[in-house]
């Protein structure tokens, strides 16, 4: 172990109590780096034991007990508790623990503590990942030895002890990981604020406080980049410097026409930008402003030209018979779904609609008006999303209900004609058929290039 700082931690944690929430993908591997650190671990997880995975099983070889099916946080004693991003800080299991004395931490927050090298992170209500990415992709071109992981999909503590301090980290952060962090990025990043998750947050005062973390604790040397143009990140401001990104108007890091300008100078020309869309405009000032001083304005020019995308973010699946296929299965909320749809100049045949997250949907009817010439619906939402369609004076598109997902794709494939565009962008999450937003876009891309 090279790291001192997390082999002194780990140190300090043997002979104690650790009990590791949740036993999904982020966190096996930080129940394997405690069990090498000589800690004593137990793993606790809602999946019955005849459901577990072998990778699960193989962690109790290791010598992890484990707690698992109904009731597996009951009577639960421990000195050190990580929290799974998913599990809100202030169910009683956890409040239980906390009286009792135990600390209540998170792999991503001891890895904000341990890291040696600087952290650029990144949230947001949409555009979080690919701005995550673009960062990452401007540092590695100008040569720069990154880390990318977080809510990425890459957990990020186990790897560690191979980073130096003159490596970047470049992490992003959902409001699940950031409610009860203590700590923040070196560079910090919120591309925009809107209604998401409010099945999970008490509140969106709440969602919102959770999202500010991410900049509460910098020094005075830290860097915030906010989105001018967004009502609930135009007001922020950090401890440090705090710099604003505009289409809309003069900012540190501005549009005008056709060209992205920083600092007064010209940087990009928008229409270099592979990617599709004004939202993703955004994303690139975001990350501009994020990286200066650390890259060239023409590592930024060959990263526009030649970055296709993220999976699953308006993403090009296949052309049949003159009909595009896209497939935007990263919209789980009605502003994603409002960004797809502006993202091209015809209407498009939409399929929408999917899991509840009590979020609102009446900002998704106008623009269903505008941008949509057939609907079809699928999912527990669907009907929210028809009533907000239906409430518009606009002209309405012709809409379908299908009940369930394939249904939705095989009506609208059937209903498309050469020159259509067909996006599955469902302003929903997808918990309701799909065990996530991937599944759910892999499984639309199977059915397309089955057609």
């Amino acid at each position: 172990m090279n790291n001192e700082k997390l082999r002194a931690m780990l140190s300090g944690w043997q002979g104690k109590r650790i009990a590791v929430l949740g036993l999904g993908v982020s966190n096996r591997p930080l129940v394997r780096l405690l069990l090498a650190g000589g800690c004593t671990v137990t793993g606790c997880d809602r999946t019955d034991r005849e459901k577990l995975d072998t990778e699960v099983l193989e962690l109790e070889q290791m010598g992890c007990e484990l707690r698992v099916g109904e009731g597996y946080l009951e009577g639960l004693e421990a000195d050190v508790v990580f929290r799974t991003p998913g599990m809100h800080p202030d169910i009683p299991a956890l409040k239980a623990l906390r009286q009792q004395g135990a600390e209540v931490t998170s792999e991503m927050e001891v890895f904000f503590e341990c890291c040696p090298c600087r952290i650029l992170a990144v949230t947001g209500s949409d555009g979080k990942t690919t701005t995550t990415t673009l960062i990452a992709k401007m540092l590695e071109a100008a040569g720069k030895t990154v880390w990318l992981g977080g809510n990425i999909g890459t957990p990020l503590l186990p790897r560690i002890d191979r980073m130096s301090a003159g490596d970047l980290a470049v992490v992003e952060l959902s409001s699940f990981q950031l409610m009860d962090m203590r700590r923040s990025g070196d560079i910090a990043v919120i591309t925009n604020l809107a209604p998401n998750h409010l099945d999970v947050h008490k509140d969106m005062d709440e969602y919102v406080q959770a999202k500010k973390n991410i900049y509460a604790f910098q020094s005075r040397q830290g860097k915030l980049i906010l989105n001018a143009d967004n009502a609930l990140t135009a007001s922020l401001s950090g401890p440090g410097q705090t710099l604003f990104f505009s289409r809309q108007g003069k900012a540190d890091v501005y549009t005008k026409d056709g060209t992205v300008f920083c600092g007064g100078r010209a940087v990009l020309q928008t229409g270099d930008i592979l990617l599709p869309g004004v939202h993703n405009i955004e994303n690139y000032m975001a990350a501009i402003a994020a990286v200066q001083g650390l890259v060239e304005d023409e590592t930024i020019r060959t990263v526009a030209k030649t970055f296709g995308g993220v999976e699953h973010r308006i993403e090009l699946v296949r052309v049949k018979d003159g009909v595009r296929f896209y497939n935007d299965s990263i919209a789980s909320s009605p502003s994603r779904t409002v960004a797809g749809l502006r993202s091209f100049p015809e209407k498009v045949i939409l399929i929408a609609g999917g899991y509840d997250k009590h979020i609102p949907y009446d900002v998704l009817g106008p623009e269903i008006c505008r941008h949509v010439k057939k609907l079809f619906l699928n999912g527990a939402t669907a009907g929210q999303i028809r009533a907000a369609v239906e409430s518009c004076g606009e002209d309405q598109p012709e809409i379908t209900d299908c009940g369930n997902f394939e249904s939705a794709v095989r009506a609208s494939a059937a209903a498309a004609e050469p020159g259509d565009v067909v996006l599955m962008s469902p302003a929903s999450a997808a918990f309701d058929q799909f065990k996530n937003f991937m599944v759910r876009g892999d499984f639309y891309k199977r059915l397309v290039k089955e057609l």
